[in-house]
């Protein structure tokens, strides 16, 4: 049952979005997420090396880097979407509170996948109607009254700004949807099963500037209740919603810490000639 499901029954005594938010981290785990000495390889091509680091909650983190360095394939090993990968190995620490995500076995991997959620570079909605798109992981974890999963749709559209946009054709296919607005459907999917972290992978880069500019709203609006970690390679992107930086540089974190002392103060020599565009 989802944290939202929890608030819906106590709707009635007048469950305010400052008490659910309360309540919900409330019942997360305090410790978050981090990673020791996490390495990975492909096929024997060693990707990530001894990453060390922790995301800070409830903030925007922007990983960012020149193509190749690693940043979607640490994206994707934080919830372990990386196994679908052939010839994948993982050694080392991704904790998520007091587990280690990186010693769970394949099958134990479906209520981690609900806890962090991932929102692909391009909108990949299920081939069913915009309903059943929200519906679907809600379901997958034994919520299948109608009158809950209706609450739970309008909430999570209204969540990113659809609901007054599709309201009226709710049992259409949802690839009928523009790209903006599929990306956006694709996120509602995503916190539907109230997951604590949100990865986004280059979220934007297959969308029109305001559609960007609309999800970046979003995120920036979002983090009040989760964590949020982008793998970007738009440094004004990163320059304007993050709040803590990662740069990364051949498989290794070269440099980390809030944003603006990264970006305006970095103190790695190769942080700065990507700054300045040395190399991309």
């Amino acid at each position: 049952m989802t944290l939202f499901v929890k608030r819906l029954a106590k709707s009635e005594n007048g469950f305010t979005k400052e008490e659910f938010s309360m309540f919900k981290h409330e019942n997360e785990d305090s410790s978050g997420l981090y990673c020791e000495k996490l390495n990975v390889s492909i096929n024997g091509n060693h990707i990530l090396k001894d990453v060390s680091l922790k995301i800070p909650k409830n903030k925007i983190t922007c990983i960012v880097g020149p193509s190749g360095c690693g940043k979607s394939t640490l994206l994707k090993t934080f919830n372990r979407i990386i196994d679908m990968t052939e010839g994948v190995k993982i050694s080392g620490k991704i904790m998520l509170g007091s587990e280690n995500i990186a010693d769970m076995s394949f099958n134990d991997l479906t209520e981690i996948r609900r806890r962090i959620g991932l929102v692909p570079q391009r909108p990949c909605p299920l081939p069913m109607s915009i309903y059943d798109n929200i519906a679907y992981g809600c379901r997958i974890h034994g919520i299948t009254k109608r009158k809950d999963l209706n609450k739970i749709v309008v909430h999570y559209l209204n969540e990113v700004g659809l609901w007054n946009e599709v309201r009226n054709r709710l049992q259409t296919p949802a690839t009928g949807l523009s790209i903006g607005q599929q990306q956006r459907l694709c996120l509602a999917r995503s916190i539907a099963v109230e997951p604590e972290i949100i990865l986004a992978d280059e979220a934007t880069s297959a969308l029109d500037p305001v559609s960007s500019k609309i999800v970046e709203d979003l995120f920036v609006r979002l983090k009040e209740d989760y964590t949020i970690v982008m793998v970007t390679h738009t440094l004004r992107q990163a320059l304007r919603i993050a709040d803590y930086a990662i740069f990364i540089y051949m498989g290794k974190v070269v440099e980390e810490g809030p944003a603006k002392e990264v970006f305006e103060n970095p103190q790695n020599e190769l942080t700065k000639n990507y700054l300045l565009g040395v190399f991309s």
